[in-house]
């Protein structure tokens, strides 16, 4: 292929036909994708699925049209030409990216979805020349259009204030099992466990880079840790706290933050001023895990306070007792 030459066709050089292969392919896409969403959403949100379902079966409606239509205009061989075949010409991103994500996430990936194809089915109307095969393009943009008010429709019919409720519900533990109770496990350990380490070396050395060193070494150390801990301890199926890999790096990546925290501060050159700002950062350390708990654990936030900052002092205490001996 000659360098900046691509292979792929230009919209405005599809004949009729080729629209129409198109229009087909994209439908069938769309069916198959509604579907994936469905299968994905079944255990945990079934009512949200019955959506889908239905809207792909819509799909599967809008596909058959446009067959009958190249069959009355061209015949039974239908061109393969599909989006990655089209300069230009929108995408869909890969299943696997979307559904990893949450349900709303995945609902606004569906009404991206009809929103693109609006816009297609209007483009390609101004392009034919012939009256049914204009007609049908613009009766399907007129359906994606309304697949807004569809989708609401299919939800009041599947989705009463009680099964919203519930999915809701569902949808917040599992947020809360796969990122927010790794990630706080990881962050009480980054804060609490580097303590010593850190406030040790900095009252034994006085030394401000030897502190930074130790406790970029301990935080680092400690996050890779936690997190290989987290991912290989459960595989999320009988547990149903989600995949291992999100949950390794929620734990990995907040164990880390919660030991940089205060050892950043000894960046500064100067001892006193570099620990009082770790004091500080300490303490906000503490007090945001107090409010994690309390937020997304619902555990009283003055017991998870007295809890947390019980035991980080004791740690605390212990390293700068240690390093001062």
């Amino acid at each position: 292929m000659i360098p900046g030459v691509t292979s792929r066709r230009r919209f405005k050089d599809l004949s009729e036909q080729e629209l129409l292969g198109l229009a087909i392919s994209s439908e069938e896409d769309d069916a198959r994708i509604y579907r994936s969403y469905a299968e994905r959403l079944r255990a945990d949100f079934p009512d949200t699925a019955r959506v889908f379902e239905g809207m792909a079966v819509e799909e599967d409606d809008h596909r058959q049209r446009l067959i009958d239509l190249h069959e009355a205009r061209f015949g039974k061989v239908i061109p393969l030409i599909r989006r990655e075949h089209v300069a230009g010409f929108y995408a869909r991103r890969p299943i696997w990216l979307i559904e990893n994500l949450g349900i709303e996430r995945i609902r606004a990936e569906a009404e991206a979805m009809e929103s693109d194809a609006e816009a297609f089915y209007l483009k390609a109307a101004q392009r034919t020349s012939d009256s049914a095969t204009r007609k049908l393009l613009g009766d399907l943009a007129a359906a994606e259009a309304g697949h807004q008010h569809r989708a609401g429709e299919l939800e009041a019919e599947h989705l009463d204030e009680n099964a919203k409720d519930a999915e809701a519900r569902t949808s917040h533990r599992q947020f809360v099992l796969t990122w927010v109770q790794p990630g706080l496990a990881g962050l009480m350990d980054g804060s609490v466990s580097t303590l010593a380490p850190i406030f040790a070396t900095a009252f034994a050395t006085h030394d401000t880079w030897t502190t930074f060193l130790v406790g970029l070494a301990a935080s680092v150390g400690a996050g890779i840790s936690m997190g290989f801990t987290e991912a290989a301890s459960d595989d999320g199926e009988l547990s149903g706290r989600g995949s291992p890999v999100k949950r390794g790096f929620a734990s990995g990546i907040m164990t880390t933050v919660g030991g940089l925290g205060h050892a950043l501060p000894y960046l500064i050159t100067d001892f006193w001023t570099a620990t009082v700002i770790a004091f500080i950062v300490v303490f906000i350390e503490l007090w945001a895990i107090a409010w994690i708990q309390n937020k997304f654990m619902e555990t009283p936030f003055f017991r998870a306070a007295f809890q947390v900052v019980l035991g980080g002092a004791l740690v605390f205490a212990a390293g700068v007792f240690i390093g001062s001996g």
